[in-house]
């Protein structure tokens, strides 16, 4: 069993459903999402999520475009479905509600579950038509900025149970949706303790990765994690290693630009007009970041927006490394301010070098414990089965008025 918050969760439940009085059957929950080419927090938690339906015994379909990482629902013991259902075209959307209720019909689906707007349109009408039970995730704020987009994003509330990924994402969708707190079930994001675990984390893989990014031997590491993109910070980042004044340090910025190609050329430009081309790297998207998280002294977030969770911080403290987060957003949750890891506010580069400067001169025993406190912290609140565990239960309540007892 998992410990969160001193409340015991246990294991897997088995969702059950029932056709016929007295006849029971394992559930069927099919998933929803745009599609499966990254490994965000919405492609991950769906894939695990799927997993933990396969092992309690129930059917886990999920239904996405498809992309590089699908196959990993193979593993999970599940079935992938390839719809277009990446697109914000209304008439494919429109045409989705179809084969959505086809499909329902089809493999007696008990629960659908929308993690995405787009595919969450089609997946409501489908729900509505077939008489199916109808569960959402909201994973981010989504910008507002008239009554369209309002509208749009509004469908995330419409299911039976909506889960907020953090309190800051509960109050926002009780603020700006009017969704009454009895619908909302807080579920946060969970770490693989399986793949998040120092222990488990080769020298051998470390030393490549060093290798693979050109790293000198013996100089302190500070990582910015996240996707090339305005709101993430790189800027206050880089601005933040100016202030600092030391060049005796590798400072990465870890992710992919998606496309942005003009937003990356800048971050380069402004790096070298700073003078600190041999101490800040742009690196592409790592496909190992436990190992990345083990050659790096300090883990920053320096998002200018508030993070809907912020897997980053979690998964930094998890492999015993102090963070420093922008203080808004669930970091607000996730960080122990001063036990784990140190809030700066938005965009002050001050403020940020000061933390760098502080957490890099920890050493010693004073530095083992800051680590323990971040592996349990994160392992005691922020579990993968902590968070596999809450879903099926809801799954379960959704499904309580025809379960077997």
């Amino acid at each position: 069993m998992t410990t969160v918050d001193d409340t015991i969760i246990p294991p897997p439940a088995a969702i059950r459903a029932t056709t016929e009085p007295g006849q029971p059957r394992f559930a069927t929950v099919l998933q929803v999402l745009p599609e499966l080419g990254v490994s965000g927090g919405v492609e991950r938690g769906t894939i695990e999520i799927a997993a933990a339906i396969s092992a309690s015994g129930g059917r886990a379909l999920v239904a996405s475009a498809g992309g590089a990482i699908a196959h990993e629902l193979i593993r999970a013991g599940a079935q992938h479905i390839e719809l277009p259902l990446a697109s914000k075209n209304p008439f494919v959307i429109q045409a989705n509600i179809e084969r959505l209720a086809a499909i329902i019909r089809a493999e007696k689906v008990d629960i659908v579950h929308a993690r995405s707007r787009a595919p969450a349109w089609s997946a409501y009408y489908a729900a509505r038509r077939t008489g199916t039970h109808f569960v959402t995730t909201f994973h981010g704020t989504y910008s507002v900025g008239n009554p369209f987009k309002h509208r749009y994003n509004s469908v995330m509330t419409k299911g039976e149970r909506v889960i907020a990924i953090s309190d800051f994402i509960a109050g926002h969708i009780r603020q700006i949706y009017g969704v009454p707190t009895a619908k909302i079930r807080i579920i946060h994001r969970g770490v693989d303790p399986e793949r998040f675990d120092p222990a488990k984390v080769s020298a051998e893989r470390v030393i490549q990765l060093a290798n693979r990014w050109n790293m000198a031997d013996g100089m302190p590491v500070v990582m910015l994690p996240g996707r090339l993109t305005r709101w993430k910070g790189q800027t206050a980042f880089i601005d933040a290693i100016d202030k600092l004044g030391s060049r005796d340090l590798i400072c990465l910025l870890v992710g992919s630009d998606q496309g942005r190609s003009a937003y990356r050329k800048g971050l380069e430009n402004l790096i070298e007009a700073r003078g600190l081309g041999g101490v800040i790297r742009v690196v592409d998207n790592c496909d190992d970041m436990p190992a990345a998280y083990m050659l790096t002294d300090v883990v920053v977030s320096a998002s200018l927006e508030p993070e809907a969770f912020g897997r980053v911080v979690t998964e930094a403290q998890a492999m015993g490394r102090p963070v420093i987060a922008t203080d808004h957003g669930g970091s607000k949750e996730t960080v122990l301010k001063g036990e784990t890891g140190w809030l700066v506010p938005p965009n002050d580069a001050e403020a940020m070098a000061a933390a760098i400067d502080r957490v890099l001169k920890i050493k010693g025993p004073a530095r083992e414990i800051l680590a323990a406190k971040g592996m349990a912290h994160v392992g005691n609140n922020f579990s993968k089965d902590a968070m596999c565990s809450k879903t099926l239960a809801l799954y379960d309540e959704v499904l309580a008025p025809e379960s077997a007892s």
